[in-house]
């Protein structure tokens, strides 16, 4: 059995997405980001980070004690060695999908993290910086439609690759992008949202999806944290 510590943003999605897809046995345990859940003990006990998802799996491959993994990549990349599935073990293929994970932790993920940011939740709107992480998320659907041409899927095979890249797409009009601008990009998304493990893993969030993913109180702890608040320091 496996316990995620999750809330319904792109990076709880992909992971709901992964299980759905093995068919593995889950616990959710809502981690509220705008009620602090992810600063209490208990869970910075085993995500240190203080971000959400994480996993704790009860029965590990080396039958030792159950096995806590944060970080939604580290996530990603244990669950498919766990179950041999959506990572190759074949040394170029595996080498493709993980690139492509990689391209979306390091790229995709924190640029439209910060357009999300500066679009709908900063306190002032800043042009420069609307401008400069709107346009890097356009190149960047720009890279994935240009990698798809001519493919099904991202490393060619379904993968934990487009499981990581899709949750980010997902709120495209948000992040000021037209999906008619990218074909190979569109068609990619309109597969993925019909799958029928996508369609599950995201009707996982219907107990929490009438609650915005920010509120205006979790705000104050979401943006502007530093090391020594995160701390309890005085």
């Amino acid at each position: 059995m496996l316990d995620l510590y999750y809330w319904p943003t792109p990076n709880g999605h992909k992971i709901t997405i992964f299980l759905e897809e093995a068919g593995l046995d889950y616990n959710i345990h809502p981690v509220d980001i705008s009620n602090g859940d992810q600063f209490k003990p208990e869970f910075l006990a085993f995500s240190p980070n203080n971000r959400m998802p994480a996993i704790i799996d009860s029965t590990p491959a080396d039958g030792g004690e159950p096995l806590p993994v944060f970080e939604s990549g580290a996530i990603l990349i244990y669950l498919a060695d766990k179950t041999g599935r959506f990572l190759p073990t074949e040394l170029r293929a595996r080498k493709t999908v993980l690139e492509w994970l990689m391209w979306q932790m390091g790229g995709l993920g924190p640029m439209a993290g910060q357009n999300h940011h500066f679009v709908r939740y900063a306190p002032e709107r800043i042009p420069y910086a609307t401008a400069r992480y709107v346009n890097e998320t356009n190149r960047l659907y720009g890279v994935l439609n240009k990698r798809l041409h001519g493919r099904d899927w991202i490393a060619d095979a379904y993968s934990i690759a487009d499981m990581a890249a899709y949750p980010w797409v997902v709120p495209h009009e948000m992040q000021q992008q037209n999906l008619d601008d990218f074909p190979d990009l569109k068609r990619w998304f309109e597969a993925m949202q019909n799958r029928p493990a996508v369609v599950t893993a995201y009707a996982k969030a219907a107990p929490w999806s009438n609650r915005p993913t920010v509120t205006e109180e979790g705000k104050k702890l979401l943006f502007g944290q530093t090391a020594k608040s995160c701390s309890g320091a005085d």
